[in-house]
């Protein structure tokens, strides 16, 4: 018990001149979740660079809509992330700017004086705008993404029921085929990176609704139970294997359950997150929970950092891109 009388909180020391890794491991130094971003940086770098570990990567929540959308790309274009399980927004918010939208910054509350939230989101619904938090997003391009999609996406898929990594395969090729320079987003940058993504709940978004009014009048179906083999072979052919968790959701589950039907458990585990454990809800569910699954192996090393995601995730992967580069 009196082991930690050996490692005191020295404290958080910054100057002037400093990398993010600087900082990250400056946070080190300090207590709380501190200290979580910069073990959690440590574990990462430990993966990445392991040729002999596989690594996937979870993205659930507003972070195409936030602001991740190049950083997600660019750990796919480093070569970083040998599979992507995500939600259909993220696929959608990520397509709609590769087609030239925008996403944009808003507010969070009325702007005039005695307005009630209520009222202020009613003139954006008479507006056509559609507000996530602080973010805004016209409604014209979910028009322009659903044409795209019915015309240069789901017509390749006719016939045979497909995969939904192939819908989400085929939706890169087609981003990758209108991206205009370093604009062709997470969807293309997998595509050209033979780059898996997965989408279990892909019904949950506006690309899921998409395809399913396609298929009311075309020869289009999907087999989901078919990417249930495609990820858990990937999951299992490298000696070690990581998983990365942006926020929870379906995408963190369908991550880890793989661990369930193949052999061995995950050897790295880092999750980003702001949910509690208390509710018992997936997302906030602690890697150490997993541990009672068979998710995780027994010496595992793992790290839970709580916070705004948009924030924790930009902060720990530009140390350990200072420590790769």
């Amino acid at each position: 018990m009196d082991d930690f009388r050996d490692d005191p909180i020295e404290g958080i020391r910054v100057r002037p001149g400093m990398t993010v890794d600087d900082l990250v491991r400056q946070l080190g130094h300090g207590g709380i979740n501190a200290s979580s971003v910069a073990r959690a940086a440590d574990i990462i770098e430990t993966m990445i660079e392991d040729e002999d570990c596989t690594v996937l990567l979870s993205v659930a929540g507003p972070m195409v809509p936030g602001g991740l959308r190049q950083l997600i790309s660019g750990l796919i274009e480093a070569g970083w992330v040998d599979a992507l399980i995500t939600t259909g927004a993220t696929l959608t918010h990520d397509t709609i700017e590769t087609l030239g939208g925008h996403h944009h910054h808003g507010s969070e509350h009325p702007i005039e004086p005695g307005q009630s939230h209520r009222d202020y989101d009613e003139q954006l619904r008479e507006a056509s705008i559609d507000r996530i938090y602080n973010v805004y997003l016209p409604q014209e391009h979910f028009a322009t993404f659903e044409a795209h999609l019915w015309e240069h996406v789901l017509p390749s898929l006719h016939g045979d029921p497909v995969s939904i990594a192939e819908l989400t395969a085929a939706l890169g090729e087609a981003n990758a085929a209108v991206a205009d320079g370093d604009a062709g987003g997470i969807a293309a940058t997998a595509y050209e990176h033979d780059v898996p993504v997965f989408c279990p709940a892909v019904q949950d978004s506006i690309l899921g609704l998409q395809a399913w009014l396609y298929s009311r009048t075309h020869d289009f179906s999907i087999d989901a139970l078919r990417d249930m083999t495609d990820l858990t072979e990937i999951a299992a052919r490298g000696e070690r294997s990581g998983a990365i968790l942006v926020a929870g959701g379906v995408p963190k589950n369908f991550t880890l359950q793989t661990k369930l039907v193949t052999p061995g458990a995950y050897d790295f585990a880092v999750q980003f997150t702001m949910d509690p454990e208390a509710t018992g809800g997936l997302s906030g569910a602690s890697l150490d929970e997993a541990r009672s699954w068979g998710k995780l192996d027994p010496d595992a090393q793992n790290e839970t950092v709580f916070g705004d995601a948009l924030i924790t995730v930009p902060l720990t992967f530009a140390a350990v891109f200072d420590r790769l580069e």
